[in-house]
């Protein structure tokens, strides 16, 4: 994991050199504290993909431009970067209508999904919280950024992360994301297929019966099922 962190600071050293800030984020963050390392390396920056290209010396490969999404090869690494942004009304039940790059995590942190996917350490290995993201970590709970009810809605593909989460990492669904959950578990007929399998079979490790029962809490257990 040294390495990992290592290459890491190197990559903020030269943000910094440029003018710019470099932050892991997301799961990188969350396994960090949960189990004491990093497999993913997932950072975010104040730089555009554009800015990033004209100061990097490194492999560069555009993964979804309009979103600020990069795979970056340095030091021996991989690194899924994404500029830190501002999302518009979600108009498909998946993606936003329109995003706005910004310059401060304090903005960006509000799009994410998770208070515990929205801690971010800068390049002096500081946390910055906006949302008790670690007080949640600590506490082992799951709990949604803002309204669960309209998040869902926004993104019915957040029902099924927020099983996989707790399962993964033996979280307890706060009560208020768990009576979202349950208002709108019919907002999963909307979700593309494949990805309702690519979610479901992150947990193929976990025990059966502790997945099946959770699905079962849900309605969902076809689900389960559909991708044997």
């Amino acid at each position: 994991m040294q390495n990992k962190i290592d290459s890491f600071l190197n990559l903020a050293k030269i943000f910094k050199e440029n003018g710019f800030k470099l932050f892991l984020v997301g799961g990188s963050v969350r396994d960090y504290f949960l189990y004491g390392k990093i497999d993913d390396l997932d950072v975010t920056s104040d730089a555009t993909p554009e800015e990033v290209k004209l100061f990097l010396n490194a492999e560069i490969v555009d993964r979804f431009a309009s979103f600020g999404a990069l795979t970056i090869k340095f030091d021996n690494q991989k690194f899924d970067f994404t500029t830190l942004r501002k999302e518009k009304k979600y108009v498909d039940n998946r993606h936003p209508s329109k995003i706005h790059f910004v310059k401060k995590p304090k903005i960006d942190f509000k799009r994410r999904d998770f208070t515990l996917n929205a801690l971010y350490l800068d390049n002096q290995f500081k946390l910055i919280d906006f949302c008790k993201g670690k007080k949640d970590l600590d506490n082992k709970i799951l709990r949604m950024i803002g309204n669960p009810y309209k998040r869902i809605k926004e993104d019915p593909l957040r029902i099924l992360r927020a099983i996989r989460f707790s399962l993964e990492h033996d979280l307890i669904i706060e009560k208020r994301l768990t009576k979202a959950i349950n208002k709108h578990i019919s907002l999963i007929s909307k979700l593309n297929k494949d990805k309702i399998r690519q979610e479901i079979n992150k947990i193929k490790k976990v025990d059966d019966n502790k997945k099946r029962d959770l699905f079962t809490k849900f309605n969902i257990v076809y689900l389960l099922d559909m991708v044997k």
